[in-house]
């Protein structure tokens, strides 16, 4: 099953909500070590539109009752989910997502989650595997996200270093919310 979760973050500025693809083990974990899940899982249910709403209901109130501002993780199909999601709920849900990492979306979304052709409403990053195929450049510019090919698998159990790596690409997304929050500020006082 795909799910929603909030994982422990040591950082009390951003809550952490994942949604996977339930494809063998996350990414995030692969990667970085991250739990696969947490208690407050939600199941991404892609059967139909109805099952989809329903999901998306329960997204907008994951975020909406986060203790902070969201980095919104997701893999696989639950990146199109994602910024179908983004893209289409109420705009005071989406202004909580601060960011997102995404990895590994898929390179033909399901049709159910069709949704204009227009930025996300906040920085991502597309995280490629380096074994994965190079024709993710739409979806990359259609998001408004960058592109980051990650080569290495790590054992979730290399703590300190998979740890690093992960604080460094958090720093990288870090950069990117701060430039779009100015860029926020000065479109709203005229601030040149």
């Amino acid at each position: 099953m795909t799910a929603i979760a909030t994982l422990p973050f040591s950082d009390p500025r951003l809550s952490i909500v994942t949604v996977g693809d339930g494809e063998g083990t996350p990414a995030w974990q692969r990667m970085f070590g991250w739990p696969a899940g947490g208690s407050g899982a939600v199941p991404l249910d892609a059967r139909s539109a109805g099952a989809r709403n329903i999901w998306a209901a329960k997204l907008d109130r994951a975020v909406r009752e986060a203790d902070a501002r969201v980095l919104l993780v997701a893999e696989g199909l639950g990146c199109a989910a994602s910024a179908w999601w983004a893209r289409l709920s109420p705009a005071h849900d989406v202004r909580k997502v601060a960011g997102a990492l995404l990895f590994a979306p898929p390179t033909q979304p399901d049709g159910l989650f069709a949704s204009p052709k227009s930025r996300l409403p906040f920085p991502s990053l597309v995280i490629r595997p380096g074994g994965m195929a190079d024709d993710l450049a739409a979806a990359v510019e259609d998001w408004g996200s960058r592109l980051v090919v990650g080569d290495r698998v790590r054992d979730r159990h290399a703590g300190a270093v998979a740890w690093r790596q992960a604080q460094r690409l958090f720093l990288r997304l870090t950069q990117q919310m701060v430039e779009h929050d100015v860029d926020r500020v000065r479109a709203i006082t005229g601030w040149r």
